[in-house]
C-alpha cells in the first residue's frame, strides 16, 4: 500500500460529469488499497470569472477581499467531488486551506506556503480510511487569520506541498496532456513524451515557457525530493492498472533515478517577451544599477542582458528582455529615470521570442550551444541576444521564426527519435 496525492486541474473538473470521471480515478486508487488525498482546482473558467467580478466591483480592490472571492472556486469543486465520492460509497470529506491549515506568507494573491500540518489527514487515513479532498490554490495567513491564495497555477504547488506534509510516496498531477514532451507537439508533431525527467530540467522547462507545471511546484518537489507524475485525466479510469510500476505519463524525479540522460532534454519557447535597448550611456561604474535598480523597485523581472561598449570605450549600450506583460511599465520606468541614466536613445521591440535549449547532459558536453548557433544561421535566423547557464542556453529571435527555430533545434539534437 502506498500513499498518493492526486491533483486535478480546471479542465478535469469543468462540470459534474468530469467530476464523476475524477471520482472514478480516485476510486481506482482507493480500491487498490492506497491512501489518497485529492487536490482540486476551480472549474475551468471559474477563477477568471471571479477575478473579473472583483475588477468590475472596484478596479482598485482590497487584495485580502480579492483572495476571499477567488478562493471560493476551489471550495465549490472540493465539496462537489466529496459529494460524488460519498455517493460511490467512499469515505471522503472536503478540506479548505484554512482548515488543514496551510499556513502562508501575507502576500495576498501570490502567497508562499510556509508550513502545513498534515497530521489530521494522516490520522483519518489510518482510522477512517478517509479520502481528503483539498481545495488547492488557497491557504491562510496565521498572523491575520485571513484567507490567502497562491497565484495562478497555485493548485500544483498546493498538491506538492501537501504530498510532502503527509509523507506521500508520489504526487500525481492529472491534466489535459498525457505527460511532458520534448517540446510543444502542436509546433513539432515529432515531439516525444518523456518517461522521466530530472527536477532541474523540468524547472528550466517550466520557467522558460513550458505550460505543463507551475514553476513553484517543481521547486517544492526538488526541495522535498517528492516524485511528481504528470498524467492525463482523460484516460479512461478503468483502463489504467493502479499496480503498474509506471502508467502512461512522465515522472519528474531526482537525476540519480534516471539511468540514461540525454545531452538535451527539451526545447522550450516563449513569445511573451519584449526587448529594450538603452543606447549610448556613459560607460562608468554604476550605470547598470541606474537602469536595473528602478526596474527591481517596480518588481519587473529582467531576463537576458547584453552589453556592448563603443570602440572608444566612452559609451555603452545595454539590451535586456522583460515579460511582455511588463513591457509598458518597464519602458515608462526607464523613461522616468532618463536624467539619472543619461542615455541618448531608447529602442524597443515586442516582436521577439525566446527559445531555450535545456538538458542536464550539457554539463559534460562541450559545443552544444555552438551547434545551435550554426544550425540557426543555416536557416537565416538572426540571434538578437544569448544567455547561458550550466544546463540551459536561450536565444532571442524574431517571433516570425519561432516555429522554424524550434523544429530546427528539435531535429538537431535528435529529439525526434527520443
Amino acid at each position: 500500500m502506498s500513499r498518493l496525492v492526486m491533483k486535478f486541474g480546471g479542465t478535469s473538473v469543468a462540470n459534474i460529469e468530469r467530476i464523476r470521471n475524477v471520482a472514478r480515478h480516485v476510486k481506482r486508487e482507493v480500491d487498490a488499497g492506497h491512501e489518497v488525498a485529492v487536490v482540486v482546482s476551480a472549474m475551468s473558467g471559474k477563477t477568471n470569472e471571479l477575478v473579473a467580478w472583483c475588477t468590475e466591483a472596484s478596479p482598485m480592490h482590497d487584495a485580502r477581499e480579492y483572495d476571499a472571492v477567488v478562493a471560493s472556486g476551489e471550495q465549490v469543486t472540493s465539496g462537489l467531488l466529496a459529494i460524488v465520492l460519498q455517493g460511490m460509497g467512499i469515505q471522503a470529506r472536503s478540506w479548505q486551506g484554512w482548515q488543514i491549515a496551510i499556513k502562508t506568507s501575507d502576500a495576498h494573491a501570490s502567497a508562499r506556503i510556509e508550513d502545513i500540518d498534515g497530521s489530521e489527514i494522516i490520522t483519518r487515513f489510518r482510522d477512517r480510511k478517509e479520502v481528503a479532498v483539498v481545495a488547492g490554490f488557497q491557504g491562510i495567513d496565521p498572523k491575520t487569520n485571513r484567507i490567502t491564495t497562491l497565484g495562478r497555477g497555485g493548485s500544483d504547488t498546493s498538491a506538492v506541498a501537501i504530498a510532502a506534509a503527509v509523507k506521500a510516496d508520489r504526487c500525481d498531477i492529472y491534466t489535459d496532456v498525457d505527460g511532458v514532451y520534448t517540446t510543444d507537439p502542436r509546433i513539432v508533431p515529432k515531439a516525444k513524451r518523456l518517461d522521466k525527467i530530472a527536477f532541474e530540467d523540468m524547472l528550466e522547462l517550466a520557467s522558460q515557457g513550458a505550460k505543463v507545471l507551475q514553476v513553484r511546484s517543481v521547486e517544492l518537489g526538488m526541495v522535498h525530493n517528492m516524485p511528481i507524475f504528470v498524467r492525463s485525466s482523460f484516460d479512461k479510469p478503468e483502463d489504467i492498472d493502479p499496480h503498474a510500476n509506471q502508467p502512461p505519463g512522465t515522472l519528474i524525479c531526482s537525476e540519480e533515478e534516471i539511468m540514461e540522460s540525454h545531452v538535451v532534454t527539451g526545447i522550450a519557447f516563449s513569445k511573451d517577451e519584449a526587448q529594450i535597448s538603452v543606447r549610448q550611456i556613459e560607460d562608468k561604474p554604476g550605470v547598470a544599477a541606474s537602469i536595473f535598480g528602478p526596474l527591481a523597485d517596480a518588481n519587473i523581472n529582467v531576463d537576458m542582458i547584453v552589453q556592448n561598449v563603443s570602440e572608444d570605450g566612452k559609451t555603452t549600450d545595454l539590451t535586456f528582455t522583460v515579460p511582455a506583460a511588463d513591457y509598458n511599465r518597464a519602458k515608462d520606468t526607464i523613461t522616468a529615470a532618463k536624467a539619472k541614466i543619461g542615455y541618448i536613445r531608447l529602442d524597443t521591440a515586442t516582436d521577439v521570442a525566446k527559445i531555450s535549449v535545456i538538458g542536464s547532459g550539457m554539463r559534460s558536453h562541450a559545443g552544444v550551444a555552438a551547434q545551435a548557433f550554426s544550425a540557426l544561421a543555416g536557416r537565416n535566423i538572426n540571434i538578437r541576444a544569448i544567455t547561458t547557464s550550466e544546463i540551459k542556453f536561450s536565444v532571442l529571435i524574431d517571433t516570425a521564426y519561432t516555429e522554424l527555430a524550434v523544429r530546427t533545434l528539435h531535429t538537431l539534437y535528435g529529439l525526434d527519435q527520443v
